[in-house]
């Protein structure tokens, strides 16, 4: 009954190849959350594959209908201990993006896992199958290595419609939070800052789509007959682009950025560099807001991008003048500006630079927004202690991850400080074909979650403060 024992039995689990069989059935479930077909493979996720591994562990499972329409179903996993003070709320997703398929390299796919050397490829090993599949794996071999106690209560909660956005996860948290009475929110998603360093975020950056289009005529029209005497919309949507945003990505619209980059999250960047491993891309120094490290951009700051800019055929251009550019774009943004007012500030600055016919619409109603615990929490220090002390490094301290999550239904909703636990890394692919993890990452994950689980049942009550 030690901590030692709990580390030791959750490693074994992946050098007995306990985790790539657990991960290889729960990556053939072709769980897409985008592909309307196969909602009969999200129920089957939650209701059996889930289930099967939570309830020998003694958790009681229910399912729960999404009450947002064509919502996928969530699975609420609840294991109480009698005196346990603290309960801890975790999260996962089972859902993934579209498999992609015919996009794969030669020799491997979205929903079989493959190994090759120290990656291990399949849909949903990265996001979020394999993270989760850790934690649930760390919880397991606390309860070996203590005799079947963990010394505190957990609420699991597994989603099926993360990729979309997230659709009925506030509202069902709403109904529940009492019923829970968590205190503590622990889970693992994204990536960590560089493959070799394990990681804690404290929140996620917010994201808001919104679409951009300028539509003058129906049709287009001869370029060599019109040309001169038709207005290009492809011209004037990319000029209204630069307005935006100048030649090395600063953003323009001052209601988009932070007045200034706090001292506390500038204070736990400065020992961070971001990094990919050798897959992943080289930083452009150059790009974005000038005076901030790159670190400081990415999890301080907030960028604009273009994900997407169309005007005529693309595919097959002909000699005419289009008459509609559409284009998509995305704000990532941080703790400290307003996300309400992104869209109206930006029709403001259209109509005061001279572009009143770009037309300017969210591109869904529903949007991440941006969360960030105090780095300062004493939770936060607390799980840094315990990561140290299962690995013998430092973790790195991000106040907020890059990316975006529902993180506030869980920070804001609920009411719980949130710190997450990456087990990935930024160049395993994931939204795109050939996604993977690293073993060597999965194996410290497990490592140092079943150190933090141990930790929190010899803890006293003072961290749920």
């Amino acid at each position: 009954m030690t901590r030692a024992a709990a580390i030791e039995a959750a490693t074994d689990y992946l050098d007995q190849g306990g985790f790539a069989a657990d991960l290889a059935r729960r990556v053939a479930i072709p769980t897409e959350s985008q592909n309307p077909d196969r909602a009969a493979d999200l129920g089957r996720y939650v209701d059996s594959e889930m289930r099967a591994a939570l309830e020998p562990l003694g958790f009681t499972c229910t399912v729960h209908p999404n009450p947002a329409a064509n919502g996928g179903p969530f699975l609420v996993a609840v294991r109480r201990e009698p005196g346990a003070v603290k309960t801890v709320f975790s999260y996962g997703h089972g859902d993934v993006i579209r498999g992609q398929d015919a996009q794969w390299r030669s020799g491997i796919g979205p929903w079989a896992l493959v190994q090759e050397g120290e990656k291990l490829y399949g849909r949903g090993t990265a996001d979020n199958k394999g993270q989760h599949t850790v934690n649930i794996a760390a919880l397991a071999a606390v309860l070996k290595a203590r005799g079947g106690r963990l010394g505190f209560n957990v609420v699991l909660l597994i989603e099926t419609g993360e990729e979309v956005g997230s659709p009925g996860l506030d509202a069902f948290c709403k109904t529940q939070r009492e019923a829970w009475g968590a205190n503590l929110f622990l889970a693992s998603d994204g990536p960590r800052l560089s493959p070799e360093r394990p990681t804690l975020y404290c929140g996620s950056r917010g994201a808001m789509n919104f679409d951009l289009s300028v539509d003058l005529r129906s049709g287009a029209h001869h370029s060599g007959n019109w040309g001169g005497l038709l207005a290009d919309p492809g011209i004037i949507l990319a000029h209204a682009i630069a307005s935006i945003a100048g030649p090395t990505g600063q953003i323009r619209i001052p209601e988009w950025v932070p007045k200034e980059l706090p001292a506390g999250v500038r204070r736990a960047l400065a020992d961070c560099t971001v990094g990919g491993g050798e897959d992943g891309p080289a930083v452009d120094a150059w790009w974005g807001e000038p005076g901030l490290s790159p670190a400081e951009r990415v999890y301080g700051w907030c960028s604009f991008d273009v994900l997407a800019f169309r005007t005529g055929n693309p595919e097959a251009p002909v000699n005419a003048i289009p008459g509609r550019a559409t284009a998509h774009c995305q704000i990532r943004f941080v703790v400290g500006v307003d996300s309400d007012q992104f869209l109206p500030a930006l029709r403001r600055h259209l109509d005061r630079h001279g572009f009143p016919q770009v037309e300017v619409t969210l591109a869904r109603a529903a949007y991440f927004r941006a969360t960030r615990l105090d780095p300062d929490h004493p939770y936060v220090h607390f799980a840094l202690g315990s990561v140290e002390k299962t690995l013998g490094m430092k973790p790195a301290l991000l106040p907020n991850l890059g990316g975006s999550l529902p993180n506030d239904v869980f920070a804001d909703t609920l009411g719980l400080p949130t710190v997450w636990v990456p087990h990935s890394y930024a160049a395993c692919s994931q939204h795109a074909p050939n996604e993977h993890v690293l073993l060597p990452v999965m194996r410290q994950g497990l490592a140092m979650m079943a150190g933090l689980f141990w930790d929190l049942g010899e803890a006293d009550d003072s961290i749920a403060a």
